[in-house]
């Protein structure tokens, strides 16, 4: 097996500055910039999700305080529909379960899509040295 690690400073100046360009190469660079990319679109979709949930567990907050017998506005759609008290709050579960479920994927998706990244970097600096910045 193949032992992956990053150059000391010695074995980079040993390699000199110019290194070829294999197609290998610049499939992976192509590769780590579309993960990047990626990684950027799910850090942002993450980051409404929580706040959604956030917005979520302030509402199941404020209905704790509700009365049992009001009937509560609960958007669907793009329309406001009267639901009892305990139905809202059911109805409020539900789609906190769901997105609590959307944001574990989006979550384990990161992660993948990171060690990936992260296995690239060793590949791409092992054979390039300081030629390469794959930093974001």
């Amino acid at each position: 097996m193949i032992s992956r690690r990053m150059l000391t400073k010695e074995e980079e100046e040993a390699m000199g500055d110019e290194v070829e360009v294999r197609r290998e190469d610049q499939d992976k660079i192509n590769k780590f910039s579309r993960l990047h990319q990626r990684e950027l679109s799910i850090e942002e979709e993450l980051k409404v999700k929580n706040k959604e949930k956030e917005e979520l567990d302030d509402i199941t907050t404020e209905l704790e305080l509700a009365d049992e017998d009001d009937t509560i506005p609960y958007k669907i759609g793009d329309a406001f529909f009267h639901v009892p008290l305990p139905q809202a709050q059911e109805m409020l579960g539900l789609s906190t379960a769901r997105l609590e479920e959307e944001i574990g994927e989006l979550e384990d998706k990161l992660g993948t899509i990171r060690e990936e990244m992260t296995q690239l970097k060793v590949e791409l600096y092992a054979r390039f040295g300081k030629t390469i910045n794959l930093e974001t």
